[in-house]
């Protein structure tokens, strides 16, 4: 049934089949009311729906679903999801067929009811569909009866839905043309008509005066039917509908729904042509609702706010196009009102609509006056809004002269520096001025009503001259001129901007602004004519330098005069000089030289503006200015003519210091103006100038020497600074280098009190340029002189203690800081004259780098740092710089890098890297130069930080560049500062050992030498942490350097003291020195137990031991040693077994364990210490689980002796076996494979023992490619013993696994000769054939086993407990595994035989024998099925072993098989002649127990007496207990023994048989107990014998049923196979 697959949730629209049985289904249970759940009704109409969607209906069939769908909502009324999932199956309907749903809406029983809602909702939708034109007249017809109607707001809202979507569609069909008027039901001019009727309807019918839902759809639809009614008839509702849209304003209806209707009614009045006088009337109104429409708050996530806001200003837009004049008269009414709110949506009114409609001059009169107004009013809330209109206004060109600058001045002001506007007003204004043209722009600048503004305004006004001169439009300004009263004038210009330059730091950036400005108006100061060109020129040079000067100081800092006069005075004396240079009168050049010579000059500016004239003038008369200028020195040096000695005596070094500052000054200045001329005169110059200091007329303090060096340095930066320098040489420089350092020499040593020395350093730096270059000699006096100067300066420390106040604290230590400055920059330009010898420079260092003093060390390093890092940024290397001392080099930087105070480190680590560098760069040009590829990523590998406190990363940097003998002296020199008394050097100096020896060991020559020195230094009191770390390098040396080391430590004589022994055990910390050097010594014990040895006992190999005790004992060695694992444990053990069978003298004491403090140490032997070391294999291996199975099965005791060493191999090699990966196994096979037919005895042994054991693995049994067996049985038929052994324990393992029990079964015969040979060759055998039953195929347990009964059974009671309880314990294994395969009567047989033996065997005293019985008697219980005796068996101890006996002989008479007790009685006189006496006494107890139990007087006499005679045999046993035991058993068998029935004879006996064969009834017949009886006697009576003859007939036919009887089986129990 359909409705029953509805109510599965599991149901899918691909279950649903729309048959028309289904539907028939559903519908009819559809239309009884509650016959289906909601729930029910809801799933299914879903998959309906979707069926619909997916699957073309049949009309008929669609009008039905449809017809009971409509009926069903009409009876049941469904709301919320049932019904809106209703209205959707009608949906899908109608996409299909919309007619049949539409026409459901005029059913006869809707005349008087509306139809159900769900309906409605969907005819409104399916309207817009194709093909539901043809019923939108007749829909429409219809909905205007019901809109009468409706009165609840639900039925509204569905009537809106319809009539929503009839009016859309007529509107869309109306817009497409005429054309499509065929396609409707109706016609224009009808459906203009119902327009309107609706229209009227709603206002009637409807209460459209509330802010609902209703009210919104309403102002929908009536906004789509002013498109639809007759222009006529609309606009005679203008009025009305102004009035309803006030009222729905004052009833808080959203404002989007008010603003889009009054938007559509305006723009459909719009489109007949006109608005109408109503709309004129009305427009007040309008307007009015729209400014309050503009005044909502505009939310972006909000759509219906944005289309609001959008809605209003296209009404406005429509109505300014309607209503030019009028609406903006309305508009400009807001201007003047006070409500900022108004006023901004005004100005959004203006900004929108102007740009779209025509710019008349009225237009712009209007819209100009309301912005003056709105600027006097100035309202803040209003000033953004205001400016974007501004902008625009612009833009369309509306600035007349008088209001344009009436708004310009309100943007100035706005973007005054001092007004509290914010920032995006600011930008605003911004963006507004500079739309104003240049001229305009620059004269507002300079406008005093304007200060406030004078920053912004200037800002603009150059960003626009640049742009101007970058686009190639240079802002020439000459024309100012011409229109004084529009522009400013170029002159008034130049002296407002430079007098604003006065005061730089006013208002913030005056005086920069100010400067930028005339900067960028260059043309101005150049071109114009009423300005010198040259001045202008100069001037470009002259304000970026001001502007740096600003940027170098604060408003606190500046120097107001200093400024003043340089802005001032750089114009007086450029003028001065340009004058002058025009000049062609010679002598009046001559006289205004010598005047401007002796003019004041205290100041700066004054001596600079006097150089700067002077040097303007040399450019055209060089030689008249150079002589005078000689002429002026002459004061300086002449004491008749001088004007300085005419002074006051405190002022003369004051002056002698302007005077040469002045004359120094102006060669500067004209070397810098000159174009080469000068360099002719230079050599008398330089000549001249030393001659003014050494002839100085007046006396040479500490201030004048300053000055004297102050004015002579900026005269050599200068000449220094041209190029054409470097193309004459100055005989001249040596002397003044020479003079210099004579100024530095004269300095104190114990203070610093000037600069004299920092100022000289740095003269010599700024000469270094000048040819000749300075010699190598010269270049070494010169740097002993600068470092003793100032590297043994007191410390800073010192130098601030002797300071009178912090302030002077402070400028020492500046000084100190600028003097060690001025040394570096002196290294540098040494090393640029002569890269090559950097090292020698460096050398120069080592004395400072090695001192006590730690400011000194200091102070060095940051020298050698320094230095360095220079080099080291040298992009091209193109003189190679060798450092032939480089390991001496950087052993000194690299101990540094550990010193104890922590700026040396860091200096020290700065040093190393750019060390590094310069290494690094030089390789890499070399690479570039043979045409090979750069190594990348090399540079980024180490930094300083590497290298700070890291001399492991230090020696790893540099050990590339190292040849072997820097390498080796680095290590010998390094050696030396382990004893250093300061801990850090003496680490560091290990560490550099440790870190080269890891890099560069291989490379390491002298190794004796090395080594010998290591361990004498090791053997002294080291720091502890300087000890690890030198024991870290002796590791790595050894690692690297094997065959020399290791040799040379194990020579050393037995036992070794803690160095040797700490030495070693350092060995096993690092992995790679650790394979390296057990690499060495496991060949060492292999070479040397290669071959057999003589008894004499050798040491190499014991010393060997010794190492790896201290080798193996440390935990960093486990990866080592799990790497050469297998190899090194079977050396050990080879060299174990040489150990114990040499003739070691007793107490021989090799080595010495430290256990700990306070206790003893430990000594060991030869053999100890190798067992000690096969202990450490396995732990440091990780296998620790073999040394406790070791020392569970006493392995260790095993392997001490030379007998039984190969049982404690086979035992290791079990817990090998168990406790190793199968990786391991098969490497330790790999291993010993190659040795196992080895000419050396012990290998022999050694390699197929574990081979043999390794058989137990059964990975290692699967091995492809091996022949096992073959060399199993090979081993087993060699005439030694033990090769006997391994041989079967192998066959034995080999028997475990899967797959081998076809090859072996064949083996079993072979096999079964070794079960009578000695006994651990015997218990290896059975364990074998044990295995091959055990672990074999099924077929071949029972033949097996059966194969094997007759020699396995003797060894139950063989004489040597250990075979005994071997086989024992074997054939309980054998049973469990033949009773999983049902034995039949042929192996049960076998199995009856074992049981005599086994309850013999269990009479034993040995526990273990005992044991092994009780568990293969349980088993022989349990295939034989004696289950009541499996409990007695398995629980068997020694106390009551003989119990158990008893109770098994009860059990055995209980079975009531007589036949089956006399052979087990039978069976038992056997071991009555054994030679052991336990089993001969065993039997007898075992007879006795049974007869105990047996019913003597029912035994025939004959079988009684075999007893007798069996048990009697032994009366004469040379054991007196057994002799009385069978005493005291005969006894009881005569107790036992009816005497009537004794005495009975043998006729008697056959008259009874023969009474029975023939039926006739005698005495009751005895039974016999044994087989095998002796039917006749010989007996010479003649009556028995006529008897017999008588009777030969029936005698026959009973002794033949006889014979039958008695070789039937016994008891047999259970199934029968064989």
């Amino acid at each position: 049934m359909f409705i029953v697959m509805v109510g599965s949730s599991e149901i899918t629209d691909r279950n649903l089949d729309v048959s028309e049985k289904n539907i028939k289904d559903f519908m009819e249970a559809l239309q009884v009311a509650g016959q289906l759940s909601a729930d029910n009704v809801l799933q299914t109409l879903k998959l309906l729906k979707v069926k619909i969607l997916n699957n073309k209906m049949a009309t008929p069939r669609c009008q039905k679903v449809t017809d009971i769908i409509v009926d069903y909502m009409k009876t049941m009324k469904p709301e919320g999801e049932l019904e809106e999932l209703c209205t959707e199956v009608l949906l899908a309907l109608g996409f299909q067929s919309p007619g049949i749903v539409i026409f459901k809406l005029w059913d006869r029983w809707h005349l008087n009811n509306l139809p159900p809602n769900g309906l409605l909702v969907a005819v409104g939708r399916l309207i817009f569909c194709q093909g539901a034109d043809p019923y939108i007249g007749v829909t429409w017809e219809y909905i205007l009866h019901l809109l009468r109607m409706a009165q609840k707001e639900d039925d509204m809202l569905a009537v809106c839905h319809v009539l929503k979507g009839l009016v859309i569609s007529a509107r869309k069909h109306l817009d497409l043309g005429t054309k499509n008027d065929e396609i409707m039901d109706i016609t224009q001019e009808a459906l203009s008509i119902k327009a309107y009727l609706t229209l009227r309807v709603l206002f009637n019918r409807w209460s459209l005066r509330s802010n609902n839902k209703v009210t919104e759809e309403a102002l929908v639809i009536i906004g789509h039917l002013f498109f639809l009614i007759p222009p006529s008839k609309l606009k005679n509702q203008v009025n009305r509908l102004t009035r309803w849209l006030m009222t729905l304003m004052s009833a808080k209806v959203a404002p989007f729904y008010i603003s889009q209707c009054i938007f559509q009614l305006i723009d459909a009045l719009a489109l007949s042509g006109c608005g109408g006088i109503n709309l004129e009337s009305q427009l007040g109104n309008i307007i009015d609702m729209l400014f309050k429409q503009l005044s909502e708050t505009v939310e972006d996530s909000n759509h219906h706010s944005v289309q609001n806001h959008s809605l209003a200003l296209k009404a406005f837009y429509i109505l300014t196009k309607l209503y030019n004049d009028r609406v903006v008269t309305l508009i400009r009414e807001n201007v003047e009102s006070k409500d900022p709110a108004k006023i901004i949506s005004t100005i959004q009114i203006f900004t929108d609509v102007l740009q779209k409609v025509p710019q008349t001059e009225k237009l712009k009169n209007e819209v100009m006056h309301s912005v003056i107004i709105m600027i006097q009013e100035d309202l803040k809330p209003v000033r953004r809004a205001l400016l974007n209109f501004i902008e625009m206004l612009i833009q369309h060109d509306y600035l007349a002269p008088h209001q344009g600058s009436i708004i310009i001045n309100y943007v100035i002001k706005l973007s005054e520096s001092d007004c509290s506007n914010e920032e995006d007003i600011q930008l605003t204004c911004s963006k507004i001025l500079q739309m104003v043209t240049l001229p305009k722009l620059i004269t507002l600048v300079c406008q005093p009503s304007n200060t406030l503004a004078f920053v912004p305004l200037s800002k603009m006004a150059t960003k626009m001259a640049l742009r101007a001169r970058s686009l190639g439009q240079v802002p020439y300004l000459s024309s100012f001129h011409l229109r004084p009263t529009q522009f400013i004038s170029p002159q008034k210009l130049l002296t407002h901007l430079v007098m604003f330059s006065l005061k730089p730091y006013r208002e913030g950036e005056f005086g920069v602004s100010s400067l930028r400005l005339l900067y960028a108006l260059h043309p101005i100061t150049s071109l114009h004519p009423v300005i010198n060109s040259n001045v202008g020129q100069l001037w470009m040079t002259e304000i970026p330098q001001m502007l740096q000067m600003l940027d170098d100081h604060t408003e606190k800092s500046l120097n107001q005069e200093e400024w003043e006069g340089r802005l001032l005075q750089a114009f007086l004396y450029k003028f001065f000089g340009f004058t002058l240079r025009t000049s062609r009168n010679i002598k009046m050049v001559q006289m205004m030289l010598s005047a401007i010579l002796q003019t004041v000059h205290e100041e700066l500016q004054e001596r600079e503006g006097i150089a700067v004239a002077l040097s303007i003038v040399s450019m055209k008369h060089l030689k008249v200015t150079l002589d005078q200028l000689q002429a002026y020195s002459a004061i300086l040096t002449d004491k008749n003519s001088s004007s300085i000695l005419k002074l006051m005596k405190e002022h003369q070094q004051r002056e002698w210091g302007l005077v040469c500052n002045i004359i120094y000054l102006s060669y500067s200045k004209i070397i810098s103006e000159s174009k080469g001329a000068i360099f002719m005169h230079l050599d008398d110059i330089l000549a001249m100038v030393l001659q003014h200091y050494r002839n100085c007329i007046v006396e040479k303090d500490k201030n004048l020497k300053l000055e004297y060096l102050d004015a002579l340095t900026k005269l050599i930066n200068i000449l220094s600074s041209q190029p054409m320098a470097f193309q004459f040489k100055f005989p001249q420089k040596i002397e003044i280098v020479t003079f210099m350092m004579e100024l530095i020499r004269e300095e104190p040593m114990n203070s610093i009190s000037s600069s004299i020395r920092q100022r000289a350093m740095n003269f010599i730096t700024n000469f270094r340029k000048l040819h000749p270059l300075t010699e190598v000699e010269e270049r070494t006096e010169l740097l002993q002189t600068c470092f003793q100067s100032v590297l043994c300066l007191p410390s800073t420390e010192d130098l601030q203690k002797e300071a009178s106040s912090s302030q002077e604290a402070q400028a020492t230590e500046d000084l100190l800081m600028e003097t060690l400055q001025s040394l570096l920059r002196l290294m540098e330009t040494l090393i640029v004259e002569m890269p090559s010898q950097i090292q020698y420079c460096l050398e120069h260092l080592n004395i400072w780098l090695n001192s006590q003093n730690d400011n000194e060390r200091e102070r060095a390093t940051w020298c050698a740092a320094r230095i360095l890092g220079f080099t080291a940024k040298w992009n091209n290397f193109g003189v190679e710089i060798k450092f032939s001392r480089l390991g001496c080099l950087v052993r000194l930087l690299a101990m540094r890098c550990q010193d104890p105070v922590d700026n040396i480190c860091f200096l020290s680590s700065q040093a190393v890297y750019n060390l590094y560098r310069i290494l690094l760069l030089q390789k890499q040009m070399q690479r570039k130069k043979q045409g090979l590829w750069e190594e990348e990523g090399k540079s980024e590998v180490y930094s300083a930080n590497v290298f700070y406190n890291n001399t492991f990363e230090i020696a790893k940097a540099f050990a590339e560049y190292f040849t072997e003998m820097q390498l080796t002296h680095l290590v010998l020199t390094a050696m030396e500062g382990l004893t250093d008394s300061k801990a850090t050097v003496s680490l560091a100096a290990a560490q550099l050992m440790s870190a080269v020896m890891k890099e560069r060991g291989r490379d390491m020559i002298k190794i004796e030498e090395i080594v010998e020195g290591i361990v004498g230094r090791l053997n002294l009191q080291l720091e502890p942490n300087t000890k690890e770390e030198t024991m870290r390098a002796m590791c790595l040396l050894a690692g690297n350097n094997t065959h020399r080391v290791v040799p040379m430590l194990l020579n050393k004589t037995l036992p070794w003291d803690r160095t040797n022994l700490a030495l070693w055990k350092a060995f096993g910390t690092r992995r790679e020195t650790t394979i390296s050097v057990l690499q060495l010594l496991i060949g060492i014990l292999e070479k040397l137990h290669s071959r057999e040895e003589s008894r004499e006992m050798a040491f190499q190999p014991v010393a060997v031991t010794c190492a790896l005790c201290e080798m193996l004992s440390g935990s960093l060695c486990q990866e080592a040693v799990q790497e050469l694992y297998p190899r090194l444990l079977l050396a050990i053990l080879h060299h174990l077994y040489w150990v114990i069978e040499q003739n070691v003298p007793q107490k021989m004491v090799v080595y010495n364990r430290e256990e700990g403090p306070g206790r003893k140490s430990k000594p060991f032997d030869p053999t100890s210490c190798a067992l000690e070391v096969v202990k450490l294999v396995f732990v440091a291996a990780a296998y620790e689980g073999v040394v406790v199975y070791a020392n569970q099965h006493h392995c260790w005791d095993l392997l001490s002796s030379p007998e039984f060493y190969y049982i404690g191999i086979m035992d290791l090699t079990s817990g090998i076996v168990k406790n190793c990966e199968p990786a391991i196994l098969h490497r330790i096979l790999n291993l010993i494979r190659n040795i196992l037919y080895s000419s050396n005895y012990h290998r022999r042994i050694l390699a197929r023992t574990f081979y043999a054991q390794l058989l137990w693995h059964r990975s290692v049994a699967q091995t492809v490619g091996q022949d096992f067996l073959g060399n199993l049985i090979k081993w087993t038929n060699e005439p030694n013993i033990i090769m006997k052994e391994v041989g079967l324990r192998g066959i034995s393992n080999l028997a475990l696994h899967p797959g081998q029990s076809e090859s072996l079964k064949s083996q079993v015969p072979f096999l079964r000769d070794f079960l009578k040979n000695e006994a651990r060759v015997t218990m290896q055998a059975v364990k074998s054939l044990r295995n091959i039953i055990c672990f074999g195929k099924q077929q071949n347990t029972k033949v097996v086993f059966c194969s094997i009964s007759k020699q396995l059974r003797p060894l139950i009671n063989d004489e040597r407990d250990l075979v005994k309880i071997s086989a024992t314990s074997a054939l309980g294994h054998m049973l469990h595994r033949v009773h999983k395969f049902k034995p039949g009567a042929i192996t049960r047989r076998e199995i009856y035989s074992f049981l005599v033996p086994l309850l013999l065997s269990i009479q034993d005293n040995n526990t273990e024998v005992v044991k092994a019985c009780g568990g293969a008697l349980t088993e022989w219980t349990k295939v034989i099925g004696w289950s009541s005796l499996t409990q007695t068996f398995q629980h068997t101890t020694l106390s009551d072993h003989i119990q158990v006996l008893e109770e098994t002989c009860k059990y055995l008479v209980g079975t009531k098989n007589i036949q089956l007790v006399g052979e087990f009685l039978s069976q038992s006189f056997d071991f009555l002649t054994s030679p052991q006496s336990f089993l001969r006494e065993a039997a007898i107890n075992f007879i006795g127990l049974t007869i105990k139990r047996l019913t003597m007087k029912r035994i025939h006499e004959d079988d009684v007496e075999l007893l007798q005679n069996a048990i009697g045999s032994l009366r004469n046993d040379p054991v007196e207990s057994i002799q009385s035991l069978v005493t005291t058993t005969l006894k009881n068998l005569d107790e036992y023994l009816n005497p009537e029935s004794m005495s009975a004879s043998r006729m008697s006996q056959l008259s009874n048989n023969i009474f029975k064969v023939t039926g006739m009834k005698t005495s009751e017949r005895k039974k016999r107990l044994f087989k095998t009886v002796k039917q006749e006697r010989d007996d010479d009576d003649n009556q028995k014998k006529n008897i017999w003859n008588w009777l030969r007939g029936p005698l026959n036919s009973l002794c033949n049923w006889h014979n039958r009887r008695v070789k039937t089986t016994p008891l047999i129990i259970g199934n029968s196979d064989k």
